[in-house]
């Protein structure tokens, strides 16, 4: 018996038939495994935000965890695009597997803080988890070329989810399972074995191999499969394979690779000269984009503050944590939207970004919105705008740079979003002090007491 027209069960059976059309030939195999990898590569970075205070101690300011969580990912994505094309992608994984786990280890088995010796050894372990984070997102997004836009939508799902998950995660193991936060890093030190398993297990070998065979073979009819495995592709040999995945680094137009000094020299000219084209459609709104939200998150929302008495909250020190969740909320939604929302004009969102980082300081300065909850409004409109811009600027590339540029430009413009964060971390650390200051210059003291 079919349902009626707009009975709820026909309404349902539309739906359904809806979401089966939007993810129509996405191999679960590679939705899982790009998740696993965007939730890998960045919940270690999240946990060590969310570690901040108990790894440097409250006379050492917050704002030095952030830069070295975020300047060494920002150098390797700067400089790494002209060489990692050499490091085989099984290679890849594997060193960023151990980086991040050796940095975990040294974080938490170096002892509580009591000196800056114990805080500087923390810090190195900081520097090697985010060196390996850099590197995977400049690897994973690179690797998406090989497995079309479901991949890409995963990623940045993945990616999106760290935010909760690593958040929520520290904040359940240190309270309410009462785990110390040396035991909860030092748990979390195991966590890249789940990368080394999405991409040795999970993630079908064949298109990566495949599709590099052709590009080799210059071929100009790479198959547009979106990621699916094509049946003549098992039919590979597996010698023939693992032979192609030792040269997957970069997309190719020769039959072989000339390795002279001079073919170097001249594919790393060719390189920058792709990033400078790369710059106004694809790097500055994604640079503007972090350079605002960032700004909010670290110099601008401590002091969006409201009378205990008229917010949800009985302590100042709530405001803060509630602000990230709501925003992380906001980027996860946003970030696991391509297959059903794109955006082409990637300015549009950074600047709405700009005006909310405007918006939030002038509250900050003369206190004109009457309620905590058009706050909580504003910052989670703050996240859907940094979560759609990032992976919108990563499908805009897919869509339309040429398939020998794709994976050097996927890995290239990721410096965009570390190079924002650095940038914010400076502006925010100063920005939070004068407003603060401000505030308690005109009788609102409220910032001290956090």
């Amino acid at each position: 018996m079919l349902p009626l027209p707009g009975s709820p069960a026909a309404s349902w059976a539309m739906y359904k038939a809806r979401i089966a059309a939007v993810f129509k030939g996405a191999d679960p195999r590679v939705c899982v495994a790009f998740w696993l990898f965007g939730l890998i590569n960045n919940v270690l970075y999240v946990i060590i935000l969310s570690a901040a205070l108990d790894l440097v101690g409250p006379s050492v300011p917050k704002g030095v965890v952030l830069l070295c969580d975020v300047i060494p990912s920002f150098l390797m994505k700067l400089c790494a695009p002209y060489f990692i094309h050499a490091i085989p992608y099984p290679v890849r994984i594997i060193l960023m597997s151990i980086l991040s786990a050796l940095g975990m280890l040294l974080i938490a088995l170096t002892p509580v803080y009591t000196d800056g010796g114990t805080t500087t050894t923390k810090m190195v372990g900081v520097v090697l988890a985010s060196l390996s984070s850099g590197a995977g997102e400049l690897s994973f997004l690179g690797l998406t070329h090989y497995y079309g836009p479901f991949s890409l939508a995963a990623w940045g799902s993945g990616t999106g989810g760290a935010g909760l998950i690593g958040a929520g995660a520290y904040s359940l193991a240190t309270t309410a399972l009462g785990l110390s936060s040396k035991n909860t890093i030092f748990t979390s030190a195991f966590l890249p074995i789940v990368m080394l398993a999405s991409f040795f297990v999970f993630l079908p070998r064949t298109p990566l191999a495949r599709r590099v065979a052709r590009e080799q073979a210059g071929s100009s009819s790479v198959d547009e499969d979106q990621g699916n495995l094509h049946p003549d592709a098992e039919d590979m040999g597996a010698a023939e394979e693992e032979g192609l995945l030792q040269q997957s680094g970069a997309s190719r137009n020769s039959k072989s690779v000339d390795r002279t000094p001079q073919s170097r020299t001249a594919t790393f000219l060719q390189n920058l000269r792709r990033s400078r084209s790369l710059f106004f459609p694809y790097m500055l709104p994604l640079l503007l984009v972090y350079i605002a939200e960032y700004t909010i998150n670290q110099g601008v929302s401590p002091t969006l503050l409201f009378p205990l008495a008229t917010s949800p909250f009985h302590h100042y020190r709530a405001f803060y944590p509630t602000y990230n969740a709501i925003y992380q909320s906001g980027v996860f939604i946003s970030r696991s939207s391509t297959p059903f929302v794109r955006i082409h004009n990637l300015y549009l969102p950074s600047f709405l970004q700009c005006i909310n980082l405007w918006v939030l300081i002038m509250q900050a300065l003369f206190d004109f919105i009457p309620t905590v909850w058009i706050v909580f409004a504003i910052i989670f409109w703050e996240g859907l705008l940094g979560g759609a811009v990032y992976v919108n600027t990563f499908a805009e590339i897919s869509d339309h740079v040429a398939k020998e540029e794709r994976e050097f430009s996927l890995g290239a413009v990721t410096v965009s979003d570390s190079g924002g964060v650095c940038i914010a971390g400076f502006v925010g650390m100063a920005l939070e002090v004068g407003l603060c200051g401000w505030q308690v210059r005109h009788g609102k003291g409220w910032c001290k007491q956090i």
